[in-house]
């Protein structure tokens, strides 16, 4: 199956967006370290991710052979009218989310945002788009927030009601964000390439004045440090995933996607046994399985159900 006005497969769009979840899993994680190393405010580190992620993803984007860009340029009015919503959306949920991260902590941040996602994007796309679920994709958007439930039981988190609210608000952010992606990918005529990198143009912009009140550059006794975190922020769950979100988000379901990127919680959970020697639990294994059945029961449902541009009229 193929998206015909992009291009690409809807099995590799999947493919995409789990390299992404699992990347977006090592973000918050940086992000904490940089707050421990340093006094850099959310808001500062919401900007040098989205600058130097437009950098890297604008320099990626030139470098591209010529014949990988679109044949016919898109009318300046509909790139604006494309990029500045879509931009607005990261802004909200990258920066609310590192606000949230640092008010109640990692792990409730992080359930909050990406709990209330597939809720608020299934809404959505349900009232704007048309997209239904459909039976299979309820269940497994259920077991996908069970498993994530499931995950939050671990050990004893501090639950501060200001965090709780950014992640809500992140969560509204990247719903929106999720949603034009989709809108625009179905109308056709876009490049994915161009949307993130003028995208992210448009967060920096945005959220440079509030960095700049805030205190732009960290005061840090271990400078190397600091600077390697924020260069892999922005190179790997920035740059690497953002590019892939924006061309699978424009060819995948809006539900699926917003499950898809439950990953995340799973990548984290992971890293924190892996690298960090975190027990691994009876209840970060039960709701790790849950997640990533859910998320694989939904990809299998998405690979069998056409576009709407596929589907033959009755």
């Amino acid at each position: 199956m193929s998206n015909t006005a992009l291009g690409l497969p809807v099995g590799r769009g999947l493919l995409y967006l789990i390299v992404a979840g699992v990347a977006w899993g090592t973000a918050g994680a940086a992000a904490s370290l940089v707050y421990r190393t340093s006094d850099l405010g959310p808001l500062a580190l919401s900007f040098w991710r989205c600058a130097a992620g437009f950098v890297l993803l604008l320099a990626v984007h030139f470098l591209r052979r010529p014949r990988a860009r679109p044949a016919v340029s898109e009318p300046l009015g509909r790139k604006i009218l494309r990029t500045v919503p879509t931009g607005l959306g990261l802004a909200v949920f990258q920066t609310a989310y590192f606000a949230s991260v640092e008010a109640t902590g990692l792990a409730v941040a992080t359930v909050v945002t990406l709990g209330a996602g597939p809720v608020l994007v299934a809404l959505g796309a349900r009232l704007t788009l048309g997209e239904r679920l459909g039976a299979a994709g309820t269940v497994a958007v259920g077991g996908a927030l069970a498993g994530l439930a499931v995950l939050s039981l671990g050990p004893a988190a501090t639950v501060r009601t200001p965090g709780v609210l950014l992640a809500l608000v992140s969560a509204a952010g990247g719903s929106a964000m999720t949603l034009l992606t989709r809108r625009w990918g179905r109308e056709g005529g876009t490049d994915a390439s161009e949307t993130a990198v003028w995208t992210f143009a448009v967060t920096s912009l945005c959220v440079l004045p509030f960095a700049l009140a805030e205190g732009l550059l960290p005061h840090t006794a271990q400078p190397g440090r600091v600077l390697w975190l924020l260069g892999y922020i922005a190179t790997v769950p920035t740059a690497l995933a953002y590019a892939l979100y924006f061309a699978a988000a424009a060819v995948v379901r809006s539900a699926t996607v917003s499950v898809i990127m439950l990953l995340e919680p799973v990548s984290a959970a992971g890293l924190a046994v892996v690298l960090l020697g975190e027990p691994l639990t009876p209840t970060t294994l039960a709701g790790t399985l849950l997640m990533l059945g859910s998320v694989a029961g939904l990809a299998v449902t998405e690979a069998r159900t056409p576009t709407p541009d596929e589907r033959v009229p009755v």
